[in-house]
């Protein structure tokens, strides 16, 4: 289970009533823990179209009667709700979804587990929400150009882009035959049409110097993708590759789970003529997530000679 969001009420210091229930939607539909429980999020338009997990909001309903009933009778709406999810299946796939500052929300068609089918691209990963919230302080980064996202897993980071960042067009790409799947069905849910948007196949072992020229990418981004030693070493020379035949800015976003597999992948850039700079300074607090994970966002360069 998710570590709790901080208790805000309406009462809090400089909280509004707006703010709270932001927050609290904003909680409920990317599934992590509550604090405390506004029910009317369950009969949100999104929760129709989009619900998460019959699990979660059974557990959730379930708790906010028992905190009602220790105050009065709970409203028979909350009774309703819950009769709706008692005897539902739990499957293996569900919907988070993830309110954007200018409105409208992205949600998304994830796994339950985070590992499944052999890979970790069927959920949404910390790093991913990160890379979204700099994007969004960052928007002439992404504004007007062409833009190829490597390891797009189930999309956040790319679909909150195409919809607050204005990219001339994007690229989403993986190579796990699933991931590409579940891609394709978050693009198509979040409203994201060819020509201006595309999910491609690219395998970092052998993806083509014609592929990657068709694309034409001047940004380039990735979120989660250091995890593996054997890995790393693919994408590095996939990052060197792209550098070398065009200038385009290239940022990778990672959570560090293992300081020895971080430092390897640095450390392997700098063997292939690539420089990085870490970018620091806050993001924007739109997204729910863990902010005690440690999350580095760099810049890459090609060596100056």
């Amino acid at each position: 289970m998710d570590p709790p969001e901080p208790n805000r009420t309406p009462d809090s210091a400089g909280t509004s009533k707006a703010d709270f229930l932001r927050d609290f939607q904003a909680c409920f539909f990317a599934m992590r823990r509550l604090a405390s429980f506004p029910w009317k999020t369950c009969l949100h338009p999104v929760c129709r179209t989009f619900p998460p997990s019959v699990r979660f909001r059974r557990m959730f309903l379930s708790e906010l009667i028992r905190r009602e009933a220790a105050g009065c009778e709970p409203l028979d709406e909350l009774y309703d709700a819950l009769a709706e999810v008692v005897g539902a299946e739990v499957a293996v796939e569900f919907y988070k979804s993830y309110f954007l500052p200018g409105g409208g929300a992205v949600s998304l068609l994830e796994n339950a587990a985070l590992i499944s089918e052999g890979t970790t691209g069927l959920v949404t990963w910390e790093a991913a929400l990160y890379l979204a919230e700099w994007a969004l302080d960052h928007q002439q980064v992404f504004a007007g150009r062409t833009v190829l996202e490597l390891g797009s897993g189930v999309g956040l980071a790319g679909v909150a882009i195409c919809r607050s960042c204005s990219p001339s067009r994007y690229v989403f790409s993986d190579c796990h035959p699933r991931v590409l799947q579940k891609l394709r069905t978050n693009v198509q849910l979040n409203g994201l049409t060819s020509p201006a948007v595309g999910v491609e196949e690219l395998d970092w072992t052998d993806a083509t110097e014609g592929q990657l020229t068709r694309i034409g990418a001047e940004t380039v981004i990735a979120s989660d993708v250091v995890y593996d030693p054997g890995v790393a070493n693919s994408l590095v020379a996939l990052l060197g590759r792209i550098l070398r035949s065009s200038s385009p800015d290239v940022f990778i976003c990672s959570t560090v789970r293992n300081q020895e597999t971080y430092s390897g992948f640095k450390q392997q850039l700098g063997q292939e003529g690539i420089e990085h700079q870490v970018l620091t300074g806050g993001v924007a607090d739109v997204f729910p997530y863990n902010r005690d994970s440690s999350i580095e966002l760099i810049k890459l360069y090609k060596q100056s000679k």
